[in-house]
């Protein structure tokens, strides 16, 4: 019962065996690979943006960095959540490949307010050469709190991004979770809703390590391919990259490995809602929930179980009575007995 992360799930069967099967001969490197301009035309057909940009990156951090990279100048400003990824678990690598600095907005369950991102552009570009320039705006979907935007919200915020001439970024690691929980479209969940470039998330959802950057705006073609070679991020053998991206894709495998983890995730708030010792403290709208219960039920599910997931404390050290926030991740190998077992643990607690 391995709750940490999505990170920590398997690989796909398919994607794997897609993988042995591209591993025969030889072809082009550097995404001159034959099965990129089937992924190209893949990714296109699917956000319906027939003249978007397709890259593929190995994983998240640099998909986000570089892609901002594109998007911002050195003397701009990202604006982004006070809880982003981008911000909180990234070791700097965005101001690393951008050389800008980030802008925090207010947060509430995970989410900016439009007043809130509103007051924070203002606050910027009224000091000439001396203050930072009005970059991106960056949004986070699912949240980092396993929020959910709806594309109203989404909408909302894109439109105050134009309002000041800003472009904006969607960092997508778990595109797929809420595209399943939002029952849209690709093209309705970015373009359509503003978005400008997304960071569409493979890895956390059953791929191996493939990340795809999808920019609507073909005129930042060139310099995210620059900007990918010059921050090493232009794998060699290239083709192992589109290989996981075509399994991926296939037969709506990406959906439906999606599908289950946000299953396993709402059975598992179901049961956590029957116990009356914890407290769930976001709404649980994909794959995440961050819940809240004493040290010692902590401590007793660890203790009791082939059980693991992140804490904000330690479970054996301290007030037994103190209350600890625990993070629980499903992926898309977690089961349904799986999950049943974690939620017969808890109860085994007189509660």
């Amino acid at each position: 019962m391995f709750f940490a992360s999505d990170n920590a799930g398997p690989a796909h069967p398919s994607i794997m065996d897609a993988l042995t099967t591209a591993n025969q001969g030889y072809a082009m490197g550097y995404g001159a690979d034959p099965l990129m301009d089937e992924v190209r035309t893949q990714i296109r057909d699917l956000f319906a943006a027939p003249e978007a940009a397709v890259y593929l990156i190995i994983n998240g951090t640099a998909a986000n960095s570089v892609l901002l990279g594109t998007m911002s100048q050195p003397w701009q400003t990202i604006f982004c959540s006070d809880v982003a990824h981008i911000h909180e678990d990234e070791c700097n690598a965005p101001e690393f490949y951008t050389g800008a600095k980030l802008t925090l907005v207010p947060s509430a369950d995970g989410k900016m307010d439009p007043a809130d991102l509103r007051t924070k552009i203002l606050a910027e570009e009224n000091r000439g050469v001396h203050g930072p320039q009005r970059g991106p705006l960056s949004l986070t979907q699912v949240t980092e709190k396993g929020t959910l935007y709806t594309l109203d919200e989404m909408k909302a915020l894109t439109d105050v991004a134009q309002a000041f001439g800003m472009q904006t970024h969607l960092d997508g690691a778990r595109f797929a979770n809420a595209l399943v929980a939002l029952d849209c479209s690709p093209a309705e969940l970015t373009w359509k809703a503003g978005i400008d470039a997304v960071s569409f998330g493979g890895t956390k959802n059953g791929a191996l390590g493939v990340e795809a950057c999808v920019i609507f705006d073909p005129a930042l073609a060139w310099e995210f391919e620059l900007r990918r070679k010059r921050g090493g991020h232009l794998l060699s053998k290239h083709r192992y990259l589109s290989a996981q991206m075509q399994a991926y894709l296939a037969d709506g495998l990406w959906l439906t490995l999606a599908r289950s983890a946000n299953d396993r995730c709402a059975q598992l708030a179901r049961g956590l809602r029957g116990h009356n010792a914890v407290e769930i403290l976001f709404p649980p709208q994909a794959n995440i929930i961050f819940f809240q219960m004493a040290r010692r039920e902590h401590k007793r599910m660890l203790d009791g179980g082939a059980v693991y997931y992140v804490m904000n404390g330690d479970p054996a050290t301290g007030d037994p009575d103190a209350p600890l926030i625990g993070r629980l991740v499903t992926d898309w190998s977690m089961t349904a007995e799986g999950v049943s077992q974690f939620l017969d643990l808890l109860h085994g607690s007189p509660g």
